[in-house]
């Protein structure tokens, strides 16, 4: 009797998720309001199952000892991460699209937790550093100064679409219409109605905030790059501004989760795609992988230093002067082809062909970039760790 009032306490407390288990990794999946907890053991089989509210999660896994817990990657991960983490468990963070191979059967909150515990364990996995919150903090304000971007274009653009269907048109080009609005309104001549001139007034008042909006957002922007250590150094490599330096730096950190600058440029996708099979190597276009507005940056950057490069000094040694007089002759020669195909009645494509040469050399460009912040960085590491091993 004594013996099978042991077991069934037993029982109850693994099933209970008590400490008597011998969990070694858990994997949550996370939601809004409810989580999702699954525990492994060495052996792989479920020892704990459990579904917690926010603050039931927390007081739980405080009560667990130190372990590994593996969380998907989504809104809301990094700061159950950083509270995680404070109470001292090992916190990784997975992509979605790394998870889903280990589903084994349909979709639910207690197999998608399973498949996190198991993607946590594998040792090529690639996890997602953990944000803190000035990184957080950085991104919201390149989201939120990225919306207001569209929504001036937006205005712009529907103010244009009014004017022309009173038959008054614009020159191409915001500082034009910017220019002429005034004088459009204050025109008693044209067809515009009280109604219509009214809704342009807004329309132009609109505009105008989001201006005063974003150029605070921007002025904001440049003051966390003077202030940031690794945002100085950013700002050091020509091509990089305020902009992408705070973007990059809230997107990647210290860029320790890279061990070269290639890799980084993989991620951001720089490096051509590919599909390769039966021993032959077949290269496509650049993958466009990562964060597009992190990329878009990267590539303006890049075009305005081909722009300058026989104005200002720069850091990327000759090859960079002498890509330009290549890329020309080499589009010259297309050109010539593509004249020599439409005097024989086939349509050329030099236009494409210079476009495609000209992405090629800015993304070899940036990744150059990416080479020369790996140098800073590593370069400076390197002088802290002397620094402290000075007496």
């Amino acid at each position: 009797m004594v013996r099978r009032l042991q077991l069934r306490c037993g029982r109850m407390k693994a099933s209970t998720g008590g400490f008597t288990h011998d969990s070694t990794r858990f994997g949550i999946d996370i939601g809004e309001t409810v989580f999702h907890l699954v525990g492994l053991s060495k052996g792989g089989h479920i020892v704990v199952k459990k579904r917690f509210s926010r603050k039931q999660l927390l007081m739980h896994m405080v009560n667990v000892p130190a372990c590994l817990i593996g969380i998907e990657a989504c809104p809301g991960a990094h700061f159950l991460a950083r509270a995680l983490l404070a109470q001292g468990h090992n916190v990784k963070l997975i992509p979605a699209e790394y998870v889903r191979p280990f589903v084994k059967s349909n979709k639910n909150d207690y197999v998608d937790a399973e498949a996190i515990a198991e993607a946590v364990q594998r040792p090529t996995m690639r996890f997602v550093p953990i944000k803190n919150e000035a990184q957080l903090d950085l991104q919201a304000l390149h989201r939120v100064r990225d919306r207001w971007i569209g929504w001036r274009t937006a205005v712009i653009n529907q103010l244009r679409r009014f004017l022309l269907e009173h038959g008054i048109s614009v020159n191409t080009g915001p500082a034009h219409l910017k220019r002429q609005i005034p004088s459009i309104l204050e025109d008693a001549d044209n067809l515009l109605s009280a109604r219509m001139r009214t809704l342009l007034t807004e329309l132009r008042e609109e505009w105008e905030k989001l201006e005063e909006q974003i150029d605070a957002t921007n002025r904001e922007l440049a003051q966390s790059a003077k202030k940031e250590d690794g945002c100085r150094r950013l700002l050091t490599i020509p091509g990089i501004g305020p902009l992408t330096a705070t973007a990059l730096t809230a997107a990647i950190g210290n860029g320790a989760a890279f061990r070269k600058s290639r890799d980084l440029a993989s991620w951001l996708g720089l490096v051509p795609r590919q599909h390769s099979t039966g021993g032959k190597t077949r290269l496509l276009g650049i993958s466009k992988r990562g964060d597009p507005y992190l990329r878009k940056l990267f590539i303006h950057g890049g075009r305005a230093v081909l722009s300058r490069v026989k104005r200002e000094e720069h850091q990327f040694g000759g090859w960079l002067c002498r890509k330009p007089a290549e890329t020309s002759n080499r589009s010259s020669s297309c050109s010539d082809i593509a004249r020599s195909k439409q005097r024989n009645g086939i349509s050329g494509q030099s236009r494409r062909s210079r476009s495609r040469s000209m992405m090629r050399l800015v993304c070899r460009l940036v990744v150059s970039i990416l080479l020369i912040w790996k140098y800073l960085l590593t370069r400076s590491l390197g002088q802290r760790t002397v620094a402290q091993l000075k007496p």
